[in-house]
């Protein structure tokens, strides 16, 4: 089994990936070890208006305008259900001492600053493009067992013992990247002793399409709009916090929410159960390496207070796509000048917002009462220069 590319990992960034390669020519794989997403038929309006009893996915992202043009082009966006779907019009960012800081859509002359959409539907919807890919080899469930590397090749052998042959195989396996391992890529992650906290609600009062953002000495609350009166939260709290709020009652987390939001959006009501996952943040000394290429997060982590992580791994498998396409008679996907140049042209949106995320979260996690005072400032005077908050908002955008 010949391929141009084997993108091993499919989840939202490798399946964009291989999304954005179906009108390419390149003979593609894309090799995953879990099930592949449950598809579910085509449903008219009317099956979807009862479909918005199903529950709520309480893992979301905030897709940015950017990403969205990438999805739209693979033929994927077209396939969720827009009723499921908020758009952000604006986000306002609140310090630990009152200052604010607000972004919003008519500001930046655009639709909205990002749209929310859950997890399953997306990853749904990109399946749904692969499955009728013609020049894709989907192989589901499957684990890896080798990779092996020459001058001429990479061979990729399964737990099944088949037998794959390429020439570049493509890292988006996620955050334990065994591919990155094979490849000799190795840095050991930043602990943020930190846990991000994800639930959805309902709220007494209605969110109008407003992305809300509190940081506090402990932690870094986030509420995302979802349709009608509903809220996605993100809280970035420590280990024993986060603990505590897995343990008490719905009611209880309810009610402490609230009061961490200043009753911002009235009463809540819990509709998914919470859940937690560390945080962590991956510095690479380079994302590709003779015949391989990684993305998402086998590339990089950061911290999720911007709301950027799954849009960087859009923007890297958007970059890796383009340089594929516009090789021009370099016929080998894996020669060494598009790797170098794939790697140039991603290290400064990945360093630029992991050093930002680095900064921000470190900066609002501390008690040092001058630190206080100048980021409550800062936070206050960057709200009153609108051109420099246009500056700050152009890359989320992308």
């Amino acid at each position: 089994m010949n391929f141009d590319v084997i993108i091993i990992g499919g989840g939202l960034v490798g399946a964009s990936l291989a999304a954005a390669l179906k009108q390419s020519g390149l003979s593609l794989a894309l090799v995953e070890s879990q099930p592949a997403p449950v598809l579910t038929e085509h449903q008219t309006s009317d099956q979807k208006k009862i479909d918005q009893k199903v529950e709520w996915d309480s893992r979301v992202y905030a897709i940015s305008p950017g990403s969205r043009h990438f999805l739209e082009q693979s033929g994927a966006w077209s396939l969720l259900d827009a009723a499921r779907i908020a758009p952000v019009e604006s986000m306002q960012v609140y310090g630990d001492t009152g200052a604010e800081l607000e972004f919003s859509a008519y500001q930046m002359c655009v639709a909205e600053l990002a749209c929310i959409v859950e997890n399953r539907a997306l990853q749904q919807a990109l399946w749904r493009v692969l499955q009728t890919q013609e020049n894709l080899t989907l192989l589901h469930p499957h684990r890896c067992a080798s990779l092996q590397f020459a001058a001429d090749a990479a061979t990729l052998t399964l737990e099944d013992g088949r037998t794959l042959k390429t020439n570049l195989v493509v890292g988006a396996d996620g955050r334990d990247s065994w591919v990155r391992e094979q490849a000799g890529i190795n840095a050991a992650p930043l602990d943020f002793q930190q846990y991000g906290v994800v639930a959805n609600f309902s709220t007494e009062l209605p969110h109008r399409d407003i992305a809300y953002q509190w940081f506090q000495p402990d932690g870094i609350l986030a509420l995302l709009p979802l349709p009608g009166n509903r809220v996605s939260m993100v809280w970035a709290v420590n280990p024993e916090m986060s603990a505590r709020l897995l343990k008490i009652t719905p009611e209880e987390l309810c009610a402490e929410v609230a009061i961490a939001s200043f009753k911002t959006l009235g009463n809540l009501q819990l509709i998914t159960p919470p859940a937690a996952f560390p945080l962590h943040m991956l510095i690479l000394p380079k994302i590709s390496a003779p015949r391989v290429a990684l993305i998402g997060d086998a590339a990089h982590n950061m911290h999720p207070l911007a709301g950027q992580g799954v849009n960087v791994g859009f923007r890297d498998a958007r970059q890796l796509a383009h340089i594929l396409l516009d090789r021009g008679a370099q016929s080998n996907c894996g020669a060494a000048q598009l790797l170098h140049r794939y790697e140039r042209k991603r290290k400064e949106d990945i360093y630029t917002m992991q050093t930002m995320t680095y900064g921000l979260k470190h900066l609002f996690n501390n008690d040092i009462p001058l630190l206080r005072a100048m980021r409550n400032f800062g936070l206050g005077a960057t709200n009153r220069i609108v051109p420099l908050k246009k500056m700050l908002m152009q890359r989320a955008l992308n």
